[in-house]
């Protein structure tokens, strides 16, 4: 029985690709240093699928940022701004839309379907002039075959591409990228010739939009560009892979009647209710890659139940029709659980990265055909039994506490307007006032201390003295800028998930549990094991330490509970609500401590609750409900003149508003800039925010520096949209990424465009 793996983790056990990554673009070593790093870790984990016994092994999965950036030079759909020469599109273009420049911003980067993965949105116009302008699926191919193994090269498909691309700038919005189909497809037959001459014999096409609620003219744009390209994948087997849902029926019908296709792969991890879609009827003589084994998650596979899922399956589509599958991509995992010796060893049996999700995949195709490995399903079957009996698991005063929740609706008493008003009283601030979002540049020193601190190279006190100068360094700078609300920098946090899971109970680390969040940017998810608590204070000291540093107000700085959850590797065992409200009741009690510690603006991070949002309409009314309530548990029991502040970011927002204004914060600060602005054009008309909101007014994850002309008109446009007594003036997000030599003047430019705004509505008063 056959094999196969939807997509392939990219950033190495080490985060290999990361470091090179970085090397190339401050210059330290040669395009083709990268190059040579990337090739490196593609042929390793080529060669660790090929002995593991993976018949069908993708190529084309690996990426310096993310595979629609890649599919947008391979269709040459460079934004004019880039002055690119319709050329093969080489490095500096590929990073320079990815990241900007020292001239033009980045393209707009939002998250990837319901996942903590990023990708570079396409901007397409009426007038855009497609032509095939990088070669690297055929010369991964290629590649791959010269170390003699025959690969599956994948392809963003056609539809999906443009369905997940936007308007370009001075196109109307209006305008519909997928009315464009017709002009991309000449390009995917060359990629597809290009294919079948260097020997290609199976071709994926992810069309994963097809678990989207999609209408009869999307779904029969499916149908259309697959008739148009039957006879170019003429001689080839075609796979397309959906994943992260269910289907609908119709899209199920559109899907299975697409023209030239040999066999569809589906997520029966995400999407249990496809398999009710493929018992009513799978077609005659086509090919089933059931996705049983979790690609988003860390837990082990129930080999016992995976495989009464496949044997029944076979029954439907016929034994050597069903090939076994993950459930998506391997990217979202981390690598291999062996370069983790540091893990509590009855946890780490529960676990499988990206490494053992393989010998999963492969153990269940050899038992569905009659080699079952008695061995390693008894092992598996253990450690599953581990897991449910396990007192690590469960802690009944916490359980019970979250269990009061279901059905309350606990929020503030007193009104958001009410609120505001005594917290101005207290505060004092200007209009249009500024603030930057949480974290201050990571220095290699800041770094290097707390490496040093956690392999215990350095005392306690060391350790506190070097994060109180740095701590101090920030505050002196943010009032030299003068900035109203200042940060403390979080010199102490690594990552802002990871911080705060290190210091809650039922949460368990890594050590090299890397996972690529997007082009060099790696995280470290936590993996939420046992039920969550507080055992004690988390910021209070530094928060309070930084507040002793300044008569301006400093803002106590923590993660969300529905952030946190969908940051991390989450326990499959209860339903996600009755983590996240454990969650919030431990953010609950810091919220509270840092009241009585005197710290009067508390930001509470939620950038990641329009990431965990259903990707079925029909589902996200729910999530919604539980999501927000959540939030509003974390600092229901505060003083109408303590300041809540909430923060989001890098995803699209616009289509949640309401429930983003019912989770009842005194001021929020969103990502607006990296996504042009779509946020002010988008307001629904008449909206009116009770709360302070501030729209971010330049984009972090660039090195460009905005001038204060620039800021100016941002901040203008955001008053023409906005109640001014009501706008906050800030960047799109934390600073950790960047430099000081970039923040310094992006500050002042900043600081500068809020004062020169502020003298413009007084002389309008």
């Amino acid at each position: 029985m056959a094999s196969h793996i939807v997509g392939l983790p990219r950033i190495g056990p080490k985060r290999e690709l990361k470091f090179a990554l970085e090397s190339f673009w401050d210059g330290k070593s040669s395009a083709e240093e990268l190059q040579n790093v990337a090739a490196g870790l593609r042929s390793c984990i080529w060669k660790q699928l090929a002995d593991a016994g993976i018949k069908y092994i993708p190529s084309n999965t690996f990426s310096y940022y993310d595979q629609m950036l890649d599919t947008t030079a391979m269709l040459g759909a460079v934004p004019p701004r880039y002055g690119w020469k319709c050329s093969e599109v080489g490095l500096e273009t590929y990073f320079s839309m990815a990241r900007g420049n020292a001239h033009v911003p980045a393209m707009e980067m939002t998250k990837w379907f319901d996942t903590n993965y990023h990708y570079i949105v396409p901007e397409l116009g009426p007038h855009i002039r497609f032509s095939y302008a990088s070669h690297k699926a055929v010369d991964e191919f290629k590649e791959a075959k010269a170390l003699g193994l025959d690969t599956v090269p994948v392809l963003i498909g056609p539809v999906s591409y443009l369905l997940l691309s936007k308007p370009a700038r001075g196109t109307e919005q209006s305008f519909p990228p997928l009315s464009l189909l017709r002009y991309i497809l000449p390009v995917y037959k060359e990629v597809v010739a290009e294919l079948k001459a260097a020997g290609a014999t199976w071709i994926q096409f992810d069309e994963p939009t097809l678990v989207w609620d999609l209408d009869a003219n999307q779904l029969q744009a499916f149908a259309h560009a697959y008739s148009e390209l039957e006879s170019s994948l003429s001689g080839l087997n075609v796979l397309i892979e959906t994943y992260f849902a269910d289907l609908t029926a119709e899209a199920y019908k559109t899907l299975t009647s697409l023209k030239g296709v040999t066999g569809y792969g589906f997520d029966l991890i995400r999407g249990e209710k496809t398999l009710d879609l493929i018992n009513n009827g799978f077609p005659s003589g086509k090919h089933l890659f059931a996705g049983v084994v979790d690609g988003r998650n860390i837990w082990a596979n129930d080999l016992a139940s995976s495989l009464c899922t496949l044997q029944a399956l076979e029954g439907i589509v016929g034994k050597d029709k069903i090939i076994v599958s993950t459930s998506c991509s391997l990217l979202h995992t981390a690598v291999d659980i062996v370069n983790e010796t540091e893990l509590d060893k009855e946890v780490k049996s529960w676990l499988a990265f990206a490494a053992q999700k393989v010998v999963e995949v492969n153990a269940l195709a050899k038992a569905l055909s009659g080699h079952k490995d008695e061995a390693f399903f008894s092992t598996n079957a253990a450690a599953q039994a581990s897991r449910k009996s396990s007192p690590k698991v469960t802690n009944e005063a916490v359980q019970k506490a979250a269990a009061a929740l279901k059905g309350s609706d606990l929020r503030r008493a007193t009104n958001v307007t009410a609120r505001l008003d005594a917290q101005q009283k207290k505060l004092n601030l200007p209009i249009l006032p500024t603030t930057t979002i949480g974290s201050f540049p990571q220095t290699i020193d800041v770094r290097r201390v707390r490496r040093e601190f956690k392999d215990k190279k350095i005392s306690e006190e060391d350790y506190v003295n070097a994060m109180k100068e740095e701590i101090n360094k920030v505050v002196k700078l943010q009032e030299e800028l003068d900035i109203d609300v200042l940060v403390h920098g979080e010199p102490e946090r690594n990552d802002m998930v990871e911080y705060f899971g290190e210091q809650l109970s039922g949460f368990a680390f890594t050590s090299n549990g890397w996972v690529q969040s997007y082009g060099s940017r790696c995280v470290k998810p936590p993996i939420i094991y046992g039920d969550v608590s507080r055992p004690k204070p988390m910021t209070v000291f530094w928060s309070s330490l930084a507040q002793g540093m300044t008569k301006r107000p400093i803002k106590g700085m923590l993660t969300g509970p529905v952030t946190i959850l969908n940051w991390s590797f989450v326990r499959n065992d209860q339903p996600r609500f009755k983590t996240c409200y454990q969650i919030a009741l431990a953010i609950k009690d810091e919220v509270e401590d840092l009241e009585k510690a005197g710290i009067t603006v508390i930001q509470i991070d939620e950038p990641a609750l329009r990431e965990g949002l259903p990707l079925r309409k029909a589902e996200q009314a729910l999530y919604l409900g539980w999501a927000v309530h959540s939030f509003r548990i974390t600092n229901c029991g505060v003083q109408d003149t303590t300041q809540i502040h909430t923060h989001m970011c890098y995803s699209n927002f616009n289509d949640i508003i309401h429930s983003i204004i019912d989770m009842d914060a005194d001021v929020i600060t969103i990502e607006n800039s990296k996504s042009d602005e779509k946020l002010l054009s988008a307001l629904p008309e008449g909206l009116k925010f009770g709360s302070g909101i501030g729209p971010g007014v330049y984009d972090v994850h660039s090195p460009r520096i905005p001038s204060d002309t620039e800021l100016c008109v941002k901040i203008k446009n955001i008053i023409k949209v906005l109640e001014n007594n009501m706008i906050w003036v800030n960047p799109d997000c934390g600073l950790k990424t960047r430099k000081y030599s970039e923040v310094q003047p992006a500050l002042s430019n900043m600081v500068a465009a809020a004062k020169y705004n502020r003298q413009m509505l007084r002389r309008s008063d």
